[in-house]
């Protein structure tokens, strides 16, 4: 399988007072083209601080991430912010929608911010009829001129899935996508990630139910700083 991104030797520690509190101690793992992967754990182990360094929100104080064999610690400023904006797809627990904005308007935001108002005037329509699929598709073609805040969990989170497709990144991350949604809520957006999964797209999803995680392609538990294979349906 091709590799998509590798860790190596991910370190991360925090300052909490005078007590420095070391979450990550030498991760290693990789990702390969096509694997929906969950990372598990207690809370606090780390697992969002390793996917926002996966997605280059955060640097790690040692080690450092690939992606296509391109380590993200020699890109310029201007390169991470191509990387997040058009490399990686971001989903996570609370939505972080714009509630001044429309459905339809959040989901374009990050197409219009891959090439900053001179360019939007050009790229505007072809972005709009890209956000109005993807909406269709997540069932939620009635909702495009509603605000976040009048829809449900589900519906928000759907609507920013749909967000962080819109620029077709080849890597999706999901922090507790599940984590602020009822049982069948979130199954439903579960069927939603698969679904996007067999037809191709990487996902590594960050999750504390074991019952969720056991769907997925791979299973990578953080605990004492470290990253396990977890072995399914055993």
């Amino acid at each position: 399988m091709n590799t998509l991104l590798k860790a190596t030797d991910i370190h991360k520690s925090y300052k909490m007072g005078k007590v420095k509190l070391d979450v990550l101690k030498g991760v290693d793992f990789q990702i390969h083209k096509g694997e929906f992967v969950a990372i598990v754990g207690a809370s606090g182990c780390g697992k969002s601080t390793l996917l926002h360094i996966f997605g280059a929100l955060d640097l790690p104080d040692r080690g450092y991430v690939e992606f296509e064999n391109q380590r993200l610690n020699s890109f310029r400023w201007s390169k991470l912010d191509r990387f997040r904006n058009k490399t990686v797809g971001f989903v996570f627990q609370f939505y972080h929608l714009l509630d001044e904005l429309s459905v339809l308007e959040n989901v374009m935001v990050p197409a219009m911010a891959s090439v900053g108002v001179p360019g939007w005037f050009r790229l505007k329509p072809r972005a709009k009829k890209k956000a109005m699929s993807l909406l269709e598709r997540f069932g939620l073609q009635d909702r495009l001129r509603h605000k976040p805040y009048e829809l449900s969990g589900g519906e928000r989170q759907r609507v920013a899935i749909a967000r962080a497709l819109i620029n077709e990144p080849p890597l999706l991350l999901a922090d507790e996508p599940t984590g602020n949604l009822d049982s069948r809520t979130g199954n439903g957006i579960l069927e939603a990630l698969k679904e996007l999964n067999a037809e191709g797209q990487t996902i590594v999803m960050v999750t504390h139910d074991e019952r969720i995680a056991a769907q997925v392609t791979r299973i990578i538990r953080l605990a004492d700083g470290k990253a396990k294979e977890v072995m399914l349906n055993q």
